[in-house]
């Protein structure tokens, strides 16, 4: 039995809303992590984020364990999406922070926020033929030159400054390589975040995607860990700040910010949720200053302020259209608004559910499930797939 105010055009912008929010949320707890590792001492840093992420990871999975034995079924259906977010999740944390190795924290962290958005987009349109707004094409440029100038007018401390004049330039392969490193997290990001959001739009719930994917990449990287450690100590729990920064690198930023993350990708289309996670250097820059005691130019105040404007082109509430009466009207209420596309199944909450529905349509296979699903021959025509996509014979 369906509720009737959610017919009314209110709920589906509130749920818009609340996913931009916990999107932003999230990105503010990542923003914490650089403020957190200055206070490591040498610490590896590849060994910080496989640590972080693979032990928040397997967190996340034990405290969804019930809602993923009751979605196993499903789980097992897209458990080729299930790998691949896992494989690009294990990716993302080696990919990044080789990259801050490669070229400085600055760049790396420019070049992987800058990739990510374009990376959404062009994913959305080869998987989805959903296009971008020019809208968001102008926000991604303000936020795109807004953290680029962040970083160029960021001013190091005194003794690190000195250590990095020491240090000398880093050789131009070095830096290729670590541009390379840098796009690859970019992508990587937007990848399996694409994939969690498509489980989410076929009916698998959030805490169930979200917990299965970073559970399967959170056994993988600690593995991988304990491995490295029988050849090199990584330090991570050395001196009793070393111990404190992992275990909040692994329960805040990781755990929690991947729980209210997963919340807002139930709502939000990816190409916005990239944009909208460009509020993360802007609160890292800010902690930098405040708690590290860094100090930015006037270049980079100006590049805060063109992330705040396009924070809020983001966050502008689209034009409300008059309800209609059709049943496809009831549909696009559960979808999101910038595409009909999307139009699936509405994401699984822990909120009470708003209706049940018998059946659900993949756009990538054409194909019915579900208790009303109607079986013929004409089904599968026109299929399209993804690359990680598999058809049963």
């Amino acid at each position: 039995m369906q509720h009737s105010f959610s017919r009314t055009p209110f709920r589906p912008a509130l749920e818009r809303q609340i996913g931009n929010l916990s999107v932003l949320t999230a990105a503010l707890l990542w923003g914490t992590t650089g403020t957190a590792a200055h206070f490591n001492q040498d610490v590896s840093p590849l060994a910080t984020g496989a640590f972080a992420m693979g032990f928040g990871g397997i967190l996340q999975a034990v405290l969804s364990r019930r809602i993923l034995h009751e979605e196993l079924a499903a789980l097992l259906v897209h458990k080729h999406l299930v790998l691949w977010a896992a494989l690009f999740i294990i990716v993302y944390p080696l990919a990044f922070y080789s990259a801050m190795e490669y070229t400085g924290v600055a760049m790396g962290t420019v070049i992987t926020i800058a990739t990510a958005p374009l990376a959404a987009a062009v994913l959305e349109y080869v998987l989805d033929r959903k296009r971008v707004s020019v809208r968001w094409y102008a926000a991604l440029m303000l936020g795109m030159a807004g953290v680029g100038l962040m970083a160029v007018g960021e001013t190091r401390l005194a003794d690190t400054a000195a250590q990095a004049t020491a240090s000398g330039v880093a050789s131009e392969s070095r830096k290729l390589i670590g541009i390379g490193l840098g796009v690859l997290a970019g992508a990587s990001y937007a990848t399996y975040s694409l994939l969690a959001r498509r489980m989410m739009l076929l009916g698998v719930h959030r805490r169930a995607a979200m917990g299965a994917m970073f559970g399967c990449a959170g056994i993988i990287l600690l593995i991988g860990l304990a491995i490295s450690c029988l050849f090199l100590d990584p330090r991570l729990f050395a001196t009793p700040v070393n111990s404190a920064v992992a275990i909040y690198m692994a329960l805040i930023p990781m755990l929690l910010a991947s729980l209210i993350f997963g919340r807002g990708l139930a709502s939000v289309p990816i190409s916005r949720v990239t944009v909208l996670t460009m509020f993360e250097p802007l609160v890292a820059g800010l902690l930098a200053v405040i708690v590290v005691g860094e100090q930015f130019t006037l270049m980079g105040a100006i590049g805060m302020v063109l992330i705040m404007t396009c924070l809020m082109l983001q966050l502008r509430p689209q034009a409300t259209q008059a309800p209609m009466a059709s049943p496809q009207a009831d549909l696009a209420a559960w979808t999101t608004p910038d595409t009909a596309s999307d139009a699936l199944v509405e994401p699984k909450d822990d909120a009470a559910h708003w209706g049940e529905r018998d059946s659900w349509r993949d756009p990538w296979s054409g194909t019915e499930h579900g208790r009303d699903a109607k079986q013929g021959p004409e089904q599968g025509a026109e299929q399209r797939s993804a690359p990680w996509q598999h058809h049963d014979a």
